[in-house]
């Protein structure tokens, strides 16, 4: 078994959709980023990185490269279970925490629970999400994802490298 913890945190901009865990969610702003700053699916791919000890997700791909310019964070976190499945591993189950003060993530949390499960290929009940608002904490104008990922050896073979002769 392995656990892997992910954080990510983003301003909200005006002009730009609103992307949490996948979803277009209706809000008056966007959250800011190189990609399209889906906070949450950021944060599911480092916990899955830092599980396997693979590189962060700046060190894959980073902000300094236009490739990444508004990308959809699926890519990230297709990769992230690319390298999680070629160690070895299977995602067993994914907790996290969502803080910002609006939009309300409860009329969502649904949506957002069966579109992350979908691209981790888990059943609905092994995606936990909770919302909280920064309060206190002078956050207003961010959102911040925690996340924590399980991950079990998995059942089937690794898929080994060719080699070159």
């Amino acid at each position: 078994m392995r656990i892997g913890y992910g954080f990510d945190s983003h301003e909200f901009r005006p002009g730009i959709p609103l992307k949490i865990g996948g979803i277009t969610l209706p809000h008056d702003k966007g959250l800011g980023g190189h990609s399209d700053g889906d906070v949450l699916l950021h944060a599911i791919t480092d916990a899955l990185l830092g599980a396997i000890a693979a590189p962060d997700i700046g060190a894959l791909f980073p902000p300094s490269d236009p490739k990444w310019k508004g990308a959809d964070s699926v890519i990230f976190l297709r990769e992230a279970l690319k390298r999680v499945r070629e160690a070895g591993y299977a995602v067993a189950n994914v907790d996290s925490s969502l803080i910002l003060a609006a939009p309300k993530i409860g009329p969502h949390s649904v949506a957002i629970r069966t579109r992350v499960a979908e691209l981790l290929g888990l059943h609905g009940d092994c995606v936990g999400l909770k919302a909280k608002t920064p309060e206190g904490l002078n956050l207003e104008n961010a959102a911040i994802a925690h996340v924590v990922v399980l991950l079990e050896k998995s059942s089937r073979p690794k898929k080994k490298a060719s080699k070159k002769k």
